[in-house]
């Protein structure tokens, strides 16, 4: 040890970061350049992986029973509270640990990390699918309609191999976004959009299969989707250098990745778990079906507009991990003030297109007038959701490539459930803003994330944050070196 830590000392194991000074309107000019020429690939891959299950979700629609559509409805419902949201969030702490070790240079890691986060996603894949197995048992627990359930239950198991196959595309997906390789994401995930039509049409009709078709036919497209990236990372010499390989390394990394992993998983699940809660709530109002169907088109609406602010924080992350990984906190510190004028400039653009389009807005969804007019009423809190999603998405990928997490965790906790939906019950229930006030309720517990995600990014030692990076580093390097990993 005492050898080794010598020879650190004459040749350090991680490039020190370059000091020198840009000028300031360069500097933004340059990194706006680099979050911008990731974000915009980045909304089209995210988007492409999106439309997979609302596709599905259209061709059951059309096979003209509202039974089977609304089984289904629900299941995906479900399967996204209690699965996708697990995995997706879990995945993000690769965004810290690829990242931050990518601008270390120390490529061999990034290959290690990711097969340990295949390995431990997988693992978590297992009681959850469990779970899905009992998705009617649950649901009628939860007074359901029987017929709803069976649907339900009979989707939820078929979707099985796709909770698999979305675990591992989550964890290559990250490989590749850490490494700032989006093009491969984007192509693979086009391709995949462009099967999965006649797949799920051929599974859905053709073949007769309904509702358990679509669930095969999402299942197909992940492992395409996983297959296709696994061959460029196998072929590609762009990933040479940072191959995944099953090794011992890899799974005692699990501990370290778990650190990570589980508050990225809470702080994702946190506020996702939050919004479907309102969908729940509303169904305890008066006019039920009013109510419940607005609250719906405003969730969808939202959750499409969160794929811009989304793409834009996985850029920010990429760069913050990178810098800091790198030893440059300067830069990770720039990155913060670019991303946040670019959620900004999103939330005025699309605040400013719904406003304009608030009367027809409705009829993308119902052609029943009392919801579209109901619809236009929600319009203006609809705008404050934009511009707080707009700004979180920045702000929560800053924590992620910073190793945040766990902050982040609790201010979600803290402000969802301890703010945002009593306030949701009280304007909703007591005070009789029905839909609006379960939205105003969740609205100000966002814009209270809001501020104090921004008040600990202001107030973050980057130095600080880029010495423990590398300190993390060097000590696995060192454990690696005496054969301990």
């Amino acid at each position: 040890m005492r050898e080794m830590m010598g020879k650190e000392e004459a040749t350090p194991l991680l490039s020190e970061g370059n000091d020198g000074v840009e000028p300031l309107e360069d500097a933004f000019c340059v990194e706006l350049k680099r979050v911008g020429s990731m974000a915009a690939p980045m909304v089209a891959a995210t988007m492409s992986q999106y439309l997979l299950q609302v596709l599905s979700l259209m061709m059951v629609g059309h096979l003209g029973v509202l039974v089977t559509f609304s089984g289904v409805a629900i299941a995906t419902s479900f399967a996204e509270v209690t699965g996708i949201c697990v995995v997706m969030g879990m995945a993000g702490a690769l965004e810290t640990l690829c990242g931050q070790t990518y601008g270390a240079e120390e490529f061999r890691e990034i290959g290690n990390y990711t097969c340990c986060a295949i390995v431990t996603l997988l693992l978590v894949c297992l009681p959850i699918s469990l779970l899905w197995i009992f998705v009617d048992k649950i649901l009628l627990l939860f007074g359901q309609d029987p017929e709803i359930s069976h649907v339900a239950h009979e989707y939820c198991i078929c979707f099985i191999p796709a909770l698999y196959g979305f675990a591992v595309l989550q964890c290559q997906i990250r490989y590749f976004q850490t490494q700032s390789m989006i093009f491969p994401l984007v192509f693979s995930s086009i391709a995949v959009l462009c099967l999965h039509v006649p797949i799920c049409w051929g599974l859905v009709y053709k073949l007769g299969l309904g509702h358990v078709g679509a669930a095969f036919a999402i299942a197909i497209s992940y492992w395409l989707n996983v297959i296709g990236l696994g061959i460029y990372m196998k072929y590609s010499p762009a990933c040479e250098k940072t191959k995944i390989v099953f090794s011992i390394n890899a799974l005692l990394s699990i501990p370290e990745f778990c650190q990570f992993a589980i508050p990225s998983g809470l702080m994702f699940c946190f506020e996702m778990w939050s919004f479907e809660l309102l969908t729940l709530l509303a169904g305890l109002l008066p006019n039920p079906q009013l109510q419940t169907s607005v609250l719906s088109i405003c969730l969808n609406t939202t959750t499409l507009h969160y794929i811009i602010p989304c793409a834009i924080g996985a850029s920010a992350s990429t760069r913050v991990s990178n810098e800091l990984g790198a030893r440059n906190p300067g830069a990770a510190q720039g990155i913060f003030r670019v991303v946040v004028i670019l959620g900004i400039v999103d939330a005025v653009i699309v605040s400013i297109l719904f406003v304009c389009c608030r009367h027809i807005l409705g009829y993308a969804y119902s052609n029943d007038k009392e919801v579209v007019d109901y619809v236009a009423d929600m319009v203006p809190i609809l705008c404050g959701t934009v511009t707080a999603d707009s700004l979180l998405g920045a702000l929560s990928g800053i924590a992620r490539g910073g190793g945040f997490q766990q902050i982040g965790a609790y201010v979600n906790l803290g402000v969802y459930y301890l703010v945002g939906v009593p306030l949701a019950f009280i304007l909703g229930f007591i005070l009789h803003f029905n839909a609006k006030g379960l939205w105003m309720g969740i609205l100000i517990g966002s814009v209270l994330q809001v501020i104090i995600l921004a008040v600990v990014t202001v107030l973050t030692d980057w130095q600080k944050e880029a010495n423990k990076a590398r300190e993390r580093i060097v000590e696995k390097l060192i454990k690696a070196h005496n054969g301990l990993v």
